[in-house]
């Protein structure tokens, strides 16, 4: 068992981010006409304007939520004076508002693609795939919330936050930090991490458009003469 455990969490992170990035370089080095949304407004428009926005905002917001939480270093949180309690219940409360806006948002994509046959005689296995993947993810991150409310001194967080920050800096030891912590977060970081490595063969590459397009921000206006008759 901590041969598993020390693959899945010592081990399997690294995989998964070398497929996410080599992968996406690959995919749009050979292959960029499929480097897209896949948009199906036009097939079927029923409920995807609201579940996008409540899907999306909900998914940043879980996404910049655990970035921050995870990766800042403990001493930051120190001298602010946030103790690990008052961190742990600010992520559930936050994650929580997060998680229910993207799972609402989540269902109703799927109810949308699954209900309409002219959707889905459309959609490929990977979209069903990812709708699914992202479904279960969240139902388990939300559960989390559940196990955590059971333990507010944040000390099964600070596991979670030193395993993270341990597989970013490359540090050996990683996968002990999670010995004894709740099944339910480890279900969630496989799951986690496993969307990564499905990511370059789905749809989902274009969010590295949504990234790119910062780039504009810089760019110098456009300048438009009218023409002259």
């Amino acid at each position: 068992m901590n041969y598993f455990n020390q693959f899945l969490f010592g081990i399997y992170p690294y995989i998964a981010i070398s497929i996410f990035l080599f992968g996406s370089l690959v995919r749009y080095d050979r292959n960029q006409y499929s480097w897209k949304s896949d948009s199906s407004q036009l097939l079927q428009p029923h409920l995807l304007r609201v579940g996008n926005i409540l899907f999306h905002v909900g998914v940043l917001g879980l996404f910049f939520g655990h970035l921050v939480g995870l990766l800042m270093p403990m001493v930051v949180w120190e001298v602010l004076g946030i103790s690990h309690g008052a961190k742990q219940l600010t992520s559930m409360v936050a994650g929580g508002i997060m998680g229910v806006m993207a799972l609402i948002g989540i269902l109703m994509l799927i109810y949308r693609r699954f209900s309409s046959a002219r959707l889905l005689n459309n959609s490929t296995w990977r979209d069903k795939l990812v709708l699914i993947w992202i479904l279960l993810t969240l139902l388990l991150g939300l559960s989390t919330i559940v196990v955590s409310s059971h333990h507010l001194d944040g000390e099964e967080m600070v596991r979670l936050i030193n395993w993270a920050q341990y597989i970013v800096t490359c540090r050996g030891g990683a996968a002990q930090w999670l010995d004894g912590v709740s099944h339910v977060y480890k279900m969630h970081l496989f799951m986690g991490m496993t969307l990564f490595v499905i990511f370059p063969f789905t749809r989902l590459v274009h969010i590295w458009s949504g990234f790119g397009s910062l780039i504009f921000l810089k760019r110098k206006t456009q300048l438009v003469r009218s023409r002259k008759y």
